[in-house]
């Protein structure tokens, strides 16, 4: 991924963002960032070293336990943080086309999805100032109370799918609760990130509170995962990433939140209107060119309205305008990379030749010539899948769909839950009775009832089994950046002696 550039290829050269500022790593190699879409050089980042880790994770330390961000006020820090979001409100247009430039998200969707970023801010700038700590009721003449402390250092590993969203999820709680942070983004989709850590220091963000680490995962990311001043560690990736990391997290006993893979099942019952499910399943399975782990990449659909659905479905994908995510009237863009497009090409091979099922849309790279160095795939659809086979289990990460067909609701529910996975699941029915009941039986963390890929700042969000523990958004994620103390509090005056009269006593603890 290194390369040398001539004097002809000059393009941007970004530092680590440290204390603040910009500044040089120890290592001299750099790694490139490409445009998915063309192939093109977009920029050079710098790799970041162990010891450079190591003086990231002391800046976020140090700015941590400076009198500046941790003696600040709840209301204080509110303001500021609100401020934030005014400030990346103001560069939205120019996030737009920086993140669809370096991952190659259609812009609309690009747009659509940004736009909605600020709000996470001042949500969790609200929850600081709302914030209680409790008065607990308990047995005899005492008074206990708790105090809620920010936990420290937040070590963030964010993705290449949705580079500023993802790390939002987890900045904004970060920051309004009093933490600091060191953000390692993907070695793909660095760009905004950087951008917007300079911004904010702009804004008036305390040097320290905030700092980026580009690199690689297996140098960089594992350096910061296992750094023993990290109070939390957050990691938005691929399972066995987070088995990986998570250990080397669990080593220093730092708090852990871990979104990891999904293979989503979504539940199409018949009296569900087909087009409308067809439109969800489009939406579901090639948003963001189906690089998202809640892609709705399972269609588990009726019998009586089945064939109906993949025929729809078909054609649908066949109709998606694809090329280059820059264009407003292309609707679907590139996976990220060379290395992702031969994977889900890939997936389309164990497709056909090994589990035997239906190609009825795309398997593909475009012909289209114009799109030959971009990293495409066509919008593609299996049908006739069962739970045996490969496509129906694994998780593919990219605008890849199996359809699979059942009778009863109890033969629904069995296959959308024989999977290791468990972030999302998708019901579509008009029956309010059966939609409840099958919401409480799958067995994921998230569930859409007639609609898909929602999300809220107040929503918690994450998975089980195999994707992951912990939950970003919500109150639930600003919660787990504390520690809790009780003190206990004694309220009697009666001289107390033990060992005067140990036999007289009634009560130890």
């Amino acid at each position: 991924m290194s390369s040398v550039l001539s004097n002809q290829q000059r393009v941007p050269v970004h530092g680590l963002f440290i204390d603040g500022r910009q500044v040089p790593a120890s290592r001299a190699d750099l790694l490139d960032v490409l445009n998915p879409a063309t192939g093109e050089l977009l920029a050079q980042i710098s790799h970041a070293s162990e010891a450079d880790v190591d003086r990231a994770v002391k800046s976020a330390h140090a700015a941590f336990e400076s009198d500046e961000w941790s003696a600040m006020s709840n209301r204080t820090r509110a303001k500021l943080i609100n401020k934030l979001a005014d400030v990346f409100e103001a560069h939205l247009e120019e996030m737009y086309h920086l993140e669809t430039a370096n991952n190659g998200r259609s812009l609309n969707e690009t747009r659509a999805q940004i736009s909605r970023l600020p709000d996470f801010f001042r949500y969790n700038a609200g929850l600081a100032i709302a914030r209680r700590d409790s008065v607990i009721p308990v047995d005899g003449n005492y008074l206990n109370y708790t105090i809620r402390t920010p936990i420290g250092v937040v070590g963030n590993s964010t993705p290449f799918n949705h580079p500023l969203m993802i790390m939002v999820k987890s900045l904004a709680p970060t920051l309004a609760s009093g933490c600091t942070t060191v953000v390692k983004p993907s070695e793909y989709t660095p760009l905004t990130t950087l951008r917007l850590a300079k911004l904010f220091v702009e804004a008036g963000l305390p040097p320290g509170v905030f700092n980026v680490v580009t690199g690689l995962g297996p140098t960089t990311g594992k350096a910061l995962a296992e750094h023993p001043l990290l109070a939390k560690w957050v990691l938005t990736g691929g399972t066995e990433a987070g088995r990986i990391t998570g250990a080397l997290a669990g080593t220093n006993f730092a708090h852990q939140t871990l979104e990891l893979g999904g293979k989503t099942p979504v539940l199409v019952f018949d009296d569900f209107d087909v087009d409308q499910a067809v439109n969800y399943a489009a939406f579901g399975a090639f948003v963001g060119a189906g690089q998202t782990c809640i892609c709705g990449s399972r269609q588990i659909v009726q019998d009586s309205i089945y064939d109906e659905f993949v025929e729809k479905l078909a054609a649908k994908a066949k109709a998606i305008r694809i090329g280059n995510p820059a264009d407003p009237s292309v609707q679907l863009g590139p996976v990220v990379s060379a290395r992702q497009q031969q994977r889900v090409l890939n997936y389309v091979r164990i497709g056909l030749e090994e589990d035997k099922a239906r190609l009825v849309a795309g398997g593909k790279a475009p012909a289209d010539p114009s799109l030959k160095n971009g990293f495409f795939v066509e919008p593609t659809v299996f049908a006739d899948v069962t739970p045996d086979m490969r496509i129906f289990q694994e998780e593919v990460f990219g605008p890849f769909v199996s359809v699979s067909k059942f009778s009863t609701e109890a033969q629904a529910l069995a296959m959308a839950n024989d999977s290791p996975f468990g972030l999302a699941g998708a019901v579509r029915t008009k029956d309010v009775t059966r939609a409840h009941r099958v919401a409480a039986r799958l067995k994921c963390g998230i569930v859409w009832i007639n609609d898909h890929h929602r999300l809220d700042p107040a929503s918690p969000w994450g998975g089980i089994k195999d994707s992951g523990i912990g939950r970003e958004c919500g109150t639930e994620s600003f919660d787990q950046h504390f520690e809790t103390k009780s003190v206990m509090v004694r309220m009697d005056d009666t001289p107390f002696d033990w060992y005067k009269d140990t036999s007289s006593q009634r009560r130890l603890n």
